[in-house]
């Protein structure tokens, strides 16, 4: 009999034992965290909206720095470049037919005899006019003949003058501000130009970062905006390990400390460096991995790895404190 109230106090103790070995076990921290690889992406966009013409890479794909992506239709960029090409030859055209108006010094030469001989043409005339006039006076001459006399004088007069305003204007830098004018329109057709090179050129898109193409949104044929990504790409050194830590256990990490990594299939050795420590607390993880976390406060915690190992994204890993390692 008190066998059995022996037998039947050590298997109460036992069940005791184990429940309490069960509590303390669901509320222990675990050794090593739960996380997750993650990705921070660049995306790759054209600066001016169309159809994709061709598309050089795919998913998968690794490229390097300005390697080619893929191109957009270029029909009215091609059209206003050969607008501008117009305008600033017609522009050229212009300033080139001011520019020779302009009288050279051998034209100049040339008026000048034209003005000499004006003048003696102008001093044989007036000299013949007077001597109308004496002999008018006198009543030798008749009128007529002093009126001829007179008009020849005004002919050489005339004549004289129209020679001197022709090297007057020879000699001005004249229509200067018809060539200015000239000139700030072929600057004006010469920057068309130089956009119009410049929207063509955004059409075909290189890669800004070397690595690999995550996904491409978009294939030939399609229709983007300006500024709406085509395709992302993944630099290799953008990989972080994501995981988040209870707040007991937030004391034993820090910033630039190493841990360790493991994850399936993946290879010994892997290890990440913290870049980053959220100071917010979150109820739980996004993804939730396990039930003892589902109702504990976390901190969340990003690690850069170390090393060449190119983790899938998304890939779950355990990630081991220094103090375990």
């Amino acid at each position: 009999m008190i066998s059995r109230r022996i037998l039947a106090v050590l298997a109460l103790l036992a069940v005791i034992g184990g429940v309490a070995w069960w509590a303390l076990r669901s509320e222990r921290t675990p050794e090593t965290f739960q996380g997750y690889v993650e990705g921070y992406l660049t995306y790759a966009a054209p600066e001016l909206g169309g159809r994709i013409e061709k598309l050089a890479v795919d998913s998968g794909s690794q490229v390097k720095v300005g390697q080619f992506l893929f191109q957009i239709s270029s029909e009215t960029q091609t059209a206003q470049r050969a607008e501008a090409i117009a305008r600033l030859q017609q522009a050229q055209s212009i300033l080139a037919n001011l520019q020779a108006s302009l009288q050279r010094p051998e034209e100049i030469a040339v008026l000048q005899a034209q003005e000499r001989q004006a003048q003696a043409q102008l001093v044989l005339s007036t000299a013949e006019l007077e001597r109308q006039r004496t002999l008018l006076a006198r009543g030798i001459a008749s009128q007529a003949t002093y009126d001829q006399a007179k008009a020849t004088n005004d002919r050489d007069k005339a004549a004289l003058e129209a020679v001197e305003r022709q090297i007057q204007a020879g000699r001005i830098p004249a229509r200067i501000a018809e060539i200015a004018a000239a000139e700030a329109a072929v600057r004006a057709a010469q920057g068309s130009l130089d956009e119009a090179n410049t929207n063509l050129a955004k059409l075909t898109v290189t890669a800004s970062v070397e690595g690999q193409v995550q996904d491409v949104f978009f294939r030939p044929g399609e229709v983007v905006n300006a500024g709406q990504p085509v395709l992302s790409l993944l630099p290799p050194w953008n990989r972080r390990i994501r995981f988040y830590v209870p707040e007991p256990k937030l004391a034993t990490i820090k910033l630039g400390d190493t841990l360790g990594v493991t994850c399936d299939s993946c290879p010994s050795g892997l290890a990440a460096k913290i870049t980053f420590i959220s100071r917010d607390v979150e109820f739980t993880p996004p993804v939730i991995f396990s039930l003892e976390e589902r109702a504990k406060l976390v901190f969340r915690v990003e690690a850069t790895p170390i090393g060449d190992a190119m983790l899938p994204i998304g890939l779950p890993v355990n990630v081991i404190p220094p103090e375990v390692q």
